[in-house]
């Protein structure tokens, strides 16, 4: 029996054909398919109640037309993280907050700027950053005190800087409460960059707030797709992601100045882009180095991929909510098991089950290592970014200053998820999960 891998990209003969389409052009690099997905990509984004989406979403008439925020593509979601905090005024010395329960770019970006990243622990039963968690930090730091507190008394520990940014993560495809990390932000003077490769397409409404614990918090104020919230929005279009280019990403900004920003540094601070530059007949040779920049451009042979994948974006999305669907059916019941926060906003790039460890008499390394040996793929999202050697030798951390994060990190486990899973896949992960929980049930 084959094994069921734990993520494969869906991809079809209309993605091959864009790919053979950009390599017949002559133009493989950032050109015309780069810029028509930029601006497909910020219409969908501003795209009003026109059908076509699953219930619920904005194209189903979820959702009131919003605003088409500029989008500039880039090579990966890692770039444009950089090049939004950049934009965003953050430099070296800075403080930038930032849950430690995400994967290392998330951090990476921050000190790439000599910036200090910040850990904020998640809430409890969370995978999101706890607003209450920053809010604390923020007010430590507004009274002179470092960031984390003391362990055995004292004033406490951890960076000092200016707050400058704070990057709220929507893990999985689940939105955080923008609404409280929106006016927490403006309170203490913070820019808000977020972290949404996993979250496209996510729409995050007040409509969520009706209450529930997988509800969004009463009192969201925000609406919109998460990543289109705050000062800018990074997503991924990895290969696993639910758009994916193989390699990729995009920037959404609301203000135009930091898409002027970004869309200079991305391509080494060159006052032309590389199309107006090879296809101007007016001097093409001509251009003028405004900034040190980066080579962050995404190409046209994964542009193309990517228009592709964005117009089949709510049939991908439904594919995902089908397991997603029956996971939460099969395991919703069942004591050995919490299922994951869900919304009709959830984009399930990720469907994380947290084991009940009280009810298991083997821990989650070996649960995982069941299912692999069982032919299921698995992964762990995430492992804190406070654990790991760099940042708690630099930092001092230990692994309980942040208690809810290892908590997460020890129950979950990301179960495949992924378009083009059919129902005898879906059911013989079923079976293989709940018939190795009955085997060690404590």
């Amino acid at each position: 029996m084959d094994s069921i891998p734990f993520a494969r990209p869906f991809v079809g003969k209309e993605e091959e054909e864009a790919v053979l389409r950009v390599l017949r052009s002559g133009w493989l690099t950032t050109g015309k398919e780069a810029l028509a997905f930029e601006e497909e990509f910020s219409r969908f984004l501003g795209k009003g109640p026109q059908g076509g989406g699953p219930a619920g979403s904005p194209a189903d008439g979820g959702a009131e037309p919003g605003i088409a925020p500029p989008c500039l593509a880039v090579n990966s979601a890692t770039s444009g993280l950089h090049l939004a905090l950049e934009a965003c005024g953050v430099r070296a010395g800075d403080l930038v907050f930032l849950p430690s329960y995400t994967f290392t770019s998330s951090a990476e970006v921050v000190r790439y700027l000599g910036a200090q990243p910040v850990f904020v622990d998640v809430g409890p039963e969370s995978f999101h950053l706890d607003c209450e968690a920053l809010e604390s930090t923020l007010e430590r730091l507004s009274r002179g005190l470092p960031p984390y507190p003391s362990r055995q008394g004292g004033e406490g520990f951890g960076p000092r800087g200016r707050a400058a940014a704070v990057m709220p993560v929507h893990y999985g495809g689940l939105p955080c409460d923008m609404a409280a990390i929106l006016d927490t932000a403006r309170r203490y003077g913070l820019r808000v960059v977020e972290d949404a490769a996993h979250s496209f397409p996510s729409y995050y409404s007040p409509s969520e707030t009706a209450g529930g614990e997988n509800a969004f918090p009463a009192g969201s104020k925000a609406a919109g797709y998460a990543g289109t919230l705050g000062d800018a929005g990074v997503f991924s279009f990895y290969a696993t992601k639910t758009l994916s280019t193989g390699e990729g990403g995009m920037v959404a900004c609301g203000d135009p100045e930091l898409a002027r920003r970004i869309s200079l540094m991305r391509s080494h601070g060159i006052d032309r882009s590389i199309w107006n530059r090879y296809t101007d007949s007016r001097a093409s040779w001509y251009y003028q180095v405004l900034e040190p920049g980066f080579k962050y451009n995404l190409p046209d042979l994964l542009a193309g991929i990517g228009r592709v994948q964005l117009g089949r974006a709510w049939e991908l999305l439904e594919m995902r909510r089908e397991i997603a669907g029956a996971y939460d059916r099969a395991f919703g019941g069942d004591p050995h098991f919490s299922i994951p926060p869900s919304s009709p906003a959830n984009a399930w790039h990720l469907y994380p089950l947290r084991l009940k460890a009280e009810t298991l008499s083997i821990g989650r390394d070996e649960f995982a290592a069941k299912l692999q040996e069982g032919g299921v793929g698995v992964s762990v999202h995430f492992i804190p970014l406070h654990t790991m050697p760099y940042y708690r030798e630099v930092y001092g951390l230990e692994p309980e200053d942040l208690p809810h994060s290892m908590e997460s990190f020890r129950r979950e486990i990301s179960l495949p998820i992924w378009p083009g899973m059919d129902r005898t896949m879906t059911e013989r992960i079923i079976g293989l999960v709940q018939s190795t929980a009955a085997r060690y049930t404590a």
